[in-house]
């Protein structure tokens, strides 16, 4: 679905309704039964002993070991790796639904059926041909002098294109012919006459996240050029998006804690041969937004892996000016380079797994590489050239989003430059305000009334019932009474929504986050005491905001007789 649609809420909320989160991660991760709840060891770390714990009455998980906690919406993005609308059409399909689509939708999607087919008739005819052809000697002899061996061939669905002109042509059902050109595999000559794309090459197809074929590369195994044609770009296939071997990384780790992109379709192979299964390749573009927005998705850590020529290193500048904008939350962007000359197939080839992996060790820090890059530019021995230092890394370092990677790397700048760190940061931000506090937390401390109803009504959304229809929390002031209140105002309008739904209308927002960690919380109460609990602290809160309104109305120098009245009103009843 086109990524401007926004799905309705209400879509959201009935699609967790019918999924069962403990039927979901039983899927990928066996749980067994454990009182009221679900365990495991946990998915998303080590561990001997489970901590990891899925309710089916929230419709929740949490570890206890490391904290990773969220709803079948966010397990299928965390352990699948999939965007939120790619998770959202992942439980619709598996439960029968359709996401809503708009007419001008429907024909999107019935176009892209017909092209995703005829893809994988591609595939599945080069994959034959590699088998059957009569150049199978020729194609064999160059894979095993790859050294690449028949399952590595056959998990990336390797085929071959045999050097006639219409040969997949031919080979196409009648129903799919109109698609041909569409999905990039055939060239029109005009007169409605049309031939293949690919001949004489070996075939790489090109999968998306969902193990489609999106796309194909081929490699010209005789005389000519260019020696690698990738499809042209297509509705399905977009190469400053795409990834070359990232599905098989998912399909084949569910732990990823680095990704290492390098540039060619065998590098990626060669490296998945001698199990070094992290590997992904762009399609022939420079690094975009795009690639590391998706590969930040999967692993906090991306290493670029470049000859260590000229243009390797000038590679590896324009990564590092794309990766700036996307440093934050703990992500780690490291550069690699090989030997003049060489590339990780041929390195990994003749050095093996162990020594290329100890080559990933020594990979350079974007921080380092960035900072020794702009130093050669400078004589940092005289004042001029540690004030010129400064004014390069100016534009670079405005675009690192704030945190502590830019305050790190503002230290190690001012140190380089022999300024102060308070005086460097004045020069390059002038003028600047100091950072808006963040919304308000919730009240400090488990204890507290708001955070006691907040909890209660959001693991136990039934209990919206023993709630005053006309309650009011005007007065309090404060994050936390405001979500209350929209809490409780949401559940009286919407009274059958459970947890999960709850926490996917906050999803990616401040107080989203509080929520989550609200819905870890045990309970250890039963429903009697739940009831009582809550109402006492809403009295609680409802005295604590009449008081807090009568100091402020108390306080203004004049009021309208409406306040007036409201002032007499809650002395009276104080």
């Amino acid at each position: 679905m086109p990524m401007g649609e926004r799905i309705p809420q209400e879509f959201i909320d009935e699609l967790v309704a019918r999924t069962d989160i403990v039927e979901l991660i039983d899927s990928r991760v066996p749980l067994r039964k454990a009182s009221h709840n679900y365990v495991a060891c946990c998915p998303f770390h080590n561990e001997k002993t489970p901590s990891f714990t899925v309710s089916p009455q929230k419709q929740f998980y949490y570890c206890f070991g490391c904290s990773v906690h969220g709803t079948a919406i966010g397990f299928l993005m965390a352990f699948d790796r999939l965007s939120f609308i790619e998770a959202v059409e992942e439980l619709a399909q598996r439960a029968g639904m359709m996401v809503p689509q708009s007419s001008k939708q429907q024909d999107y999607y019935n176009r892209h059926q017909g092209l995703y087919e005829v893809l994988a008739c591609a595939a599945e005819f080069y994959q034959q041909q590699l088998e059957a052809s009569a150049y199978q000697g020729q194609v064999k002899a160059y894979l095993r002098e790859r050294g690449l061996s028949g399952p590595i061939i056959a998990e990336f669905g390797l085929g071959f294109a045999p050097p006639r002109w219409n040969a997949l042509l031919h080979y196409t059902r009648p129903s799919l012919k109109s698609y041909l050109q569409a999905a990039g595999l055939t060239i029109s000559k005009g007169e409605d006459r049309y031939y293949d794309r690919f001949r004489d090459r070996l075939i790489f197809p090109i999968h998306d996240y969902r193990g489609r074929v999106i796309g194909f590369g081929g490699r010209l195994l005789g005389d000519g050029s260019p020696k690698y044609l990738n499809s042209p770009e297509t509705a399905l296939f977009h190469k400053g998006r795409e990834l070359y071997g990232l599905y098989q990384v998912r399909k084949s780790l569910h732990r990823c804690d680095r990704l290492l992109v390098v540039e060619g379709y065998m590098d990626v192979l060669a490296l998945a041969e001698h199990k070094i299964r992290y590997a992904v390749a762009t399609l022939g573009t420079a690094t975009t937004s795009d690639h590391l927005t998706r590969l930040f998705r999967i692993t906090p850590a991306v290493i670029f892996c470049f000859d260590g020529d000229r243009a390797g290193y000038q590679a590896a500048w324009r990564a590092l000016e794309t990766a700036l904008p996307l440093l934050s939350q703990g992500r780690q962007v490291q550069f690699m380079f090989l030997p003049q000359g060489e590339d990780p197939d041929t390195m990994v080839r003749a050095e093996g797994q162990t020594a290329f992996e100890a080559r990933l060790a020594e990979a350079v820090p974007l921080s380092d590489f960035l900072l020794n890059n702009l130093r050669q530019k400078v004589n940092l021995s005289s004042v001029d050239g540690c004030a010129r230092l400064v004014e390069l890394a100016r534009p670079l370092l405005a675009r690192i989003p704030p945190g502590v990677y830019q305050d790190m790397l503002l230290a190690r700048l001012a140190e380089l430059a022999q300024i102060e760190q308070t005086t460097l940061i004045r020069h390059l931000s002038p003028g600047k305000k100091p950072t808006a506090v963040p919304l308000r937390r919730l009240e400090q401390g488990a204890a507290s009334p708001t955070r006691r109803a907040v909890a209660i009504l959001l693991q136990r959304p039934k209990m919206i019932q023993w709630v005053d229809k006309n309650l009011s929390l005007r007065g309090l002031e404060g994050a936390g009474a405001e979500l209350l209140q929209k809490l409780v105002d949401l559940l009286q309008n919407n009274p059958h929504l459970n947890t999960a739904a709850l926490l996917e209308r906050w999803r990616d927002s401040e107080m989203g986050r509080y929520l989550e960690q609200l819905a870890g919380w045990e309970l250890l109460l039963t429903d009697e005491d739940m009831v009582l609990e809550l109402q006492a602290a809403l009295e609680r809160l409802q005295v604590q905001g009449a008081e807090q309104r009568i100091i402020t109305l108390s306080n203004q120098p004049s009021l309208t007789g409406a306040e007036q009245r409201e002032l007499l009103a809650l002395l009276a009843e104080k």
